[in-house]
């Protein structure tokens, strides 16, 4: 179902006798469900904090302007919240019309402050994000740059670790296998999740992986947030063994103090932030120098506006980054960023879009085409459940 929505003025939103370059004309926001072969498990599962995963929704926001340009962003939302996202997004959206596409960084603050009531973070601003996404893809795309040529580009490539073959559901025999096929397509590193009610079960696991693997590529585990403090350090420290690259989310996510003892306890470096969606809340971790590093996710903090604030917080502490999922939009941020870089490879979304990412000795490359580089497929099309378009095409 589409629905129209009543645009604001032609220049709503600019001050008497500004100058534009450009305006926006029209919207087109679309909520798909992505389903997964197969459902997916972690701790928060194992634990019964949540449902296992069988669908991501995927908010995504089309924006063309007056002018011809065209730009698409997306933000996601795992078990629920996705049609809350569409539904706050639709709200939002004409708060868009007849602005200029360049004042992206007034535009959040326009987005956010039109619901600012339902706060500042959370579901609101990765609503937010989408709109974000697809104004920056924008920019890049009238610049004739892949967006991270345009963020000012430190490298080509960012070395990738896989995810999606290494969760609790997958039984050891199958994670040996994925593994192995992992590094057969050329990825980098592989992360394997642990926090099982036994962690005895999670070293078994590991040393398994370990003895098939070698020394041939890092290893990274990823604890969900399901131990406490003893835990976390005791199981930290039986970790050390395997020379991890880190140990990500050991602690409840707002457990700053908790990560910030770990951190300086264990010789494994310590990594989170994936959860938290604002800038405050990566400051807050950053400033009790509880991370090495830090996974800050652009849809879920508001897009890339916001992420950027974040990366240039993190560069003054020379912290480490591994931006979480949405290898599609973090393989550009990433490429930028001055320190130390990891991007997570999920192959859950390559349906979504006729472009696909290239693989190379164990590294993720940045392509040259312009923008974020991705169109949405027709399968895309199809997966869609509801859509709502505002303004008027060229």
């Amino acid at each position: 179902m589409t629905t129209n929505i009543p645009a604001a003025g032609p220049l709503a939103g600019l001050a008497p006798g500004a100058a534009t370059t450009d305006r926006i004309a029209w919207i087109k926001l679309s909520l798909i469900l992505l389903p997964l072969k197969a459902p997916i498990s972690d701790a928060k599962v194992l634990t019964g904090r949540q449902k296992p995963l069988t669908e991501v929704a995927m908010l995504f926001a089309e924006i063309e302007s007056e002018r011809g340009h065209h730009g698409i962003g997306f933000s996601y939302s795992k078990r629920a919240g996705g049609f809350g996202l569409f539904a706050h997004a639709r709200e939002i959206a004409p708060n868009l019309i007849g602005e200029d596409p360049n004042d992206i960084a007034r535009l959040w603050d326009k987005l956010v402050w039109a619901g600012a009531s339902v706060g500042r973070s959370g579901l609101a601003t990765q609503a937010i994000a989408a709109f974000d996404v697809a104004l920056w893809d924008m920019k890049a795309k009238r610049a004739g740059l892949p967006l991270a040529k345009l963020l000012g580009a430190r490298r080509d490539s960012v070395r990738c670790y896989n995810t999606s073959g290494g969760f609790l559901s997958t039984p050891v025999e199958q994670l040996v296998e994925n593994c192995e096929a992992s590094i057969a397509a050329g990825i980098g590193g592989l992360k394997i999740k642990v926090g099982q009610p036994d962690p005895m079960a999670d070293l078994a696991r590991l040393d398994a992986v370990r003895k098939v693997v070698g020394d041939r590529v890092p290893l990274m585990v990823d604890a969900n947030q399901q131990w406490d403090r003893p835990t976390a350090e005791r199981v930290g420290r039986a970790l050390e063994e395997f020379n991890l690259v880190w140990i990500e989310e050991p602690l409840d996510a707002y457990d700053v103090e908790g990560h910030a003892r770990l951190a300086a306890q264990l010789v494994t470096p310590i990594a989170s932030g994936e959860m938290l969606t604002s800038v405050a809340e990566h400051l807050n971790l950053i400033q009790h120098d509880a991370v090495d590093f830090i996974q800050p996710d652009a849809p879920r903090v508001g897009g890339i506006t916001q992420f950027l604030k974040i990366a240039t917080i993190a560069e003054q502490k020379y912290l480490k980054m591994a931006p979480h999922f949405a290898m599609e939009i973090h393989l550009h941020l990433a490429a930028a960023y001055a320190h130390d870089t990891w991007v997570e490879h999920f192959d859950w979304l390559d349906p979504l879009f006729n472009e696909h990412l290239e693989i190379k000795d164990g590294r993720m490359l940045v392509s040259n085409r312009p923008g974020l580089g991705f169109t949405l497929s027709e399968q895309a099309v199809a997966w869609t459940v509801d859509s709502a378009e505002v303004g008027k095409r060229r």
